[in-house]
């Protein structure tokens, strides 16, 4: 009876690799892209940032809304919407999640390339009108505000099924 525990024992190590993995991922689906994201992985390291950075103080000016334009866009743009967004953090050093980000964002290009992610006008005029309220701050209050509303982002990507 010694060796009856090391088939239990494997038998969880399998259950570990094999199952915890897939829990942590979320299926994205934007429109006819299909991507997964482990957005439990970015939500906790957002919080562990958000722990160390500045408040946001700027209450009367949103750069993301949690109404408008994210939930109004339809399933076609929401694709290249969400790769403008990521490269707004991207591309302005926002963040330390840029290896997440950059695994989203690689696999949001991959539905760009292959045409199943269109550059729908709706998009890009949505994305326009974050930047403008963006360039409304001075360069460190964006940064803060940007981090600050992360998770107005993560919710809403967490919200696509």
């Amino acid at each position: 009876m010694k060796g009856s525990g090391l088939p239990l024992c494997l038998l969880s190590a399998v259950f570990y690799v094999f199952w915890t993995p897939s829990a942590r991922l979320k299926t994205l689906h934007l429109g006819s892209c299909v991507i997964t994201a482990s957005l439990q992985a970015i939500r906790s390291g957002f919080s562990e940032i958000q722990d160390r950075q500045p408040k946001d103080e700027i209450i009367d000016l949103r750069i993301l809304r949690k109404t408008q334009p994210l939930q109004d866009t339809k399933p076609a743009g929401q694709c290249c919407l969400l790769r403008h967004i990521l490269r707004l953090y991207l591309d302005r050093k926002i963040s330390s999640l840029a290896n997440s980000f950059l695994t989203i964002k690689k696999d949001l290009c991959l539905c760009h390339a292959h045409m199943t992610c269109p550059s729908g006008e709706e998009a890009m005029e949505k994305y326009s009108q974050l930047m403008s309220h963006f360039k409304e701050l001075q360069p460190q209050a964006a940064v803060v505000k940007a981090l600050g509303e992360l998770d107005i982002l993560l919710s809403w990507m967490e919200e696509m099924d």
